[in-house]
């Protein structure tokens, strides 16, 4: 339509024209086809009949059936049914596990910066043997926020610092076992031990230590409380590991622009007395300590730690590395081995990161690093036969510079 506008001319209308009416909407349409339904009706129907068969079974029957198997096929079959998962995680049925091997994993810490954002955390641990990863949910725990950080190898328990749920700045230590959801909270510390204490737990006695450049802070079972002493260090202890009755750390005595790398060693009972450390090392030993870039420690098995490092090119001050090598220490005999040296197809992988992580122990050891996307595992068997191998399908959104620690699953484990 048009109208006229004074002597000017014409122009559009501006009444809208009508629109023209909505369709009526399409009825809703089903969420799972039948085709769907069909396909897990098999699966439900097997679920209710496993149900049915066990709940007719006596108690003690299901416990000798599945005591039978490792702990890993328990653990898979606790999530089946809910009598499975209640009957596998009772006090009776655990005590017939006492003798079982444990189940090795490897677990990731959170990011120190998303730790805070996690109310109810979940501990990623990847099973080396299936090749796959697991997840077991800490929304046990009553705490604001929990942050996974160490475990007690043999005993299958778990530490975590926690946040005090009163409103001061102190945090706490929990140990628990994530598979039968029991917990023990430790009295509280501040919360700069925390950020600048390195945690080792006693794997036979359950004694905790968190130690720092100046001080050692010591708990017991038998005390319930934290004992502090001086720890007298000549400077900040790097990945102090906790072999036996001995505690073991590099440190570096060298001057600003070069660094230095020393073995110091302090038992439990010297540092209660605030005896000073000794160092570890012999004439024979050369320049182990130099040829490393950024050297860190593991325990390994039995009397045995590690030593990782980039392998320097050159003794120059800024000289770059050739690949990651692993060297081990027997502390019987007080003599060095090389435990594996990481392919050079891999390292390069490595070689564009200023830094990488290292976590793990024993016969498993895993590198981290960023832009990397994927953790390097090296493993060696019985043999001494060491292989390298990719660690893919990693969980998080961190930076790439995964933690991590061993841990060994265990049922019958109590905090």
């Amino acid at each position: 339509m048009y109208k006229k506008k004074g002597v000017g001319g014409i122009k559009k209308s501006t009444r809208p024209s009508p629109r023209p009416p909505r369709p009526p909407p399409a009825p809703p349409q089903p969420t799972h086809s039948l085709n769907h339904h069909l396909r897990f009706a098999p699966l439900l129907s097997a679920a209710v009949e496993m149900e049915n068969i066990f709940s007719q079974l006596p108690q003690d029957i299901i416990h000798q059936i599945f005591s039978r198997i490792s702990l890993q096929q328990v653990i898979v079959c606790r999530s089946v049914s809910k009598i499975l998962n209640t009957t596998l995680s009772s006090p009776s049925f655990t005590h017939l596990l006492a003798t079982t091997s444990p189940f090795p994993l490897l677990a990731l810490r959170p990011p120190h910066r998303y730790h805070h954002l996690s109310p109810s955390p979940v501990l990623h641990l990847f099973d080396p043997t299936e090749s796959k990863w697991l997840h077991f949910s800490l929304s046990f725990l009553p705490f604001p926020s929990a942050h996974p950080i160490a475990s007690a190898s043999s005993l299958g328990l778990l530490y975590l610092w926690a946040d005090s749920p009163s409103p001061d700045s102190n945090k706490s230590l929990v140990v628990c076992n994530p598979l039968t959801r029991q917990y023990k909270t430790l009295p509280q510390l501040g919360s700069a031990w925390s950020r600048h204490g390195s945690v080792l737990v006693d794997s036979v006695n359950n004694r905790v230590i968190v130690l720092n450049e100046l001080a050692a802070l010591y708990y017991s079972n038998s005390t319930d409380s934290w004992l502090k002493f001086s720890s007298n260090l000549p400077s900040k202890p790097r990945s102090p590991i906790l072999v036996s009755d001995s505690i073991i750390a590099l440190c570096d005595v060298g001057s600003p622009w070069r660094s230095q790398w020393k073995l110091f060693t302090c038992t439990i009972q010297n540092l209660q007395t605030s005896q000073p450390w000794n160092t570890l090392e012999k004439y024979e030993w050369g320049d182990v300590f130099d040829i490393l870039k950024r050297p860190r420690l593991l325990k390994g098995f039995g009397n045995m730690i590690l030593m990782i490092g980039g392998l320097k090119s050159s003794f120059s001050l800024n000289a770059s590395c050739s690949t990651i090598l692993i060297l081990k220490l027997d502390l019987c005999t007080l003599e060095w081995g090389e435990a594996g040296r990481m392919p050079l197809e891999m390292f390069r992988c490595f070689q564009e990161s200023s830094k990488f992580k290292v976590f793990g122990g024993g016969n498993k050891v895993c590198f981290s690093a960023k832009r990397v996307g994927r953790l390097a595992l090296w493993e060696s068997n019985e043999k001494g036969k060491d292989e390298w191998r990719w660690i893919d399908g990693v969980p998080g959104n961190g930076d790439g510079l995964y933690r991590g620690f061993l841990f060994d699953a265990r049922l019958d484990a109590s905090p």
